[in-house]
This record gives structure tokens, sequence and C-alpha cells, in this order.
């Protein structure tokens, strides 16, 4: 099975995190990626740019709206994700707990829909 493993942080809070804290963080992410590489549950993963560069798309009635910054304002947004393959969801949420983001963050697993 595929996962998603969404990983959400506080912007601001990465943002104004000191050089040390950022190398930390970019250590122990590299670290994971190796480790679910190293297991074959890697498939891909990436993280994003911020919120503020997002552009949001609504096309209802064939006319498209387009929106600069995120949809919705909330503490957390979307900062990354990985997708995984594991033999199931005890395995996926495994995964997810290793990862950095659970540690101060908030990592959502979600089952991909494999068409």
């Amino acid at each position: 099975m595929q996962y998603m493993l969404l990983v959400y942080w506080n912007e601001a809070e990465h943002k104004n995190a000191k050089k040390e804290q950022k190398a930390e963080t970019f250590a122990a992410y590299a670290a994971y990626t190796e480790a679910l590489k190293k297991a074959g549950a890697f498939v891909a993963g990436s993280g994003l740019q911020d919120s503020s560069m997002a552009t949001v798309v609504r096309a209802s009635d064939d006319k498209p709206t387009v929106l600069n910054g995120p949809y919705i304002e909330s503490k957390e947004q979307l900062g990354g994700y990985y997708i995984i393959e594991t033999a199931d969801l005890d395995s996926a949420i495994a995964w997810a707990a290793r990862c950095p983001g659970a540690q101060r963050d908030t990592v959502e697993v979600r089952p991909l829909m494999v068409y």
C-alpha cells in the first residue's frame, strides 16, 4: 500500500528559527529520508515553499478564479510530504512517528488511491 505522509508545521516558527536549529532540522529530515530509502519504503518526497507562494484556483461555472497565498488561515501549514510504500497502515504509522515533523509538529497519514 502507498501512503502520503503530510507534514504540517508552523511556518513562522521555522522562519524565525536560528541557523543552528534550521541545520539540525535539515539533518534530521535527511537522515529520515535516508532511512526510508534504505528500508525500500521511500517513493517520493519534498519540502514545499511557504504558503505565501501558493496559488489557489477554483473553476466554478468554467470560469477560473485565481487567488494568491494560502486558501485558509491556520496555525499550521503543509510544509512537505513523503509518499511511502508499506505493508499496511500500522507500518505507515510507525514511519510517520519516526518523521522529525511528528516530534514537534503534525504528520498526517493518508492512504493513496492507486488507479
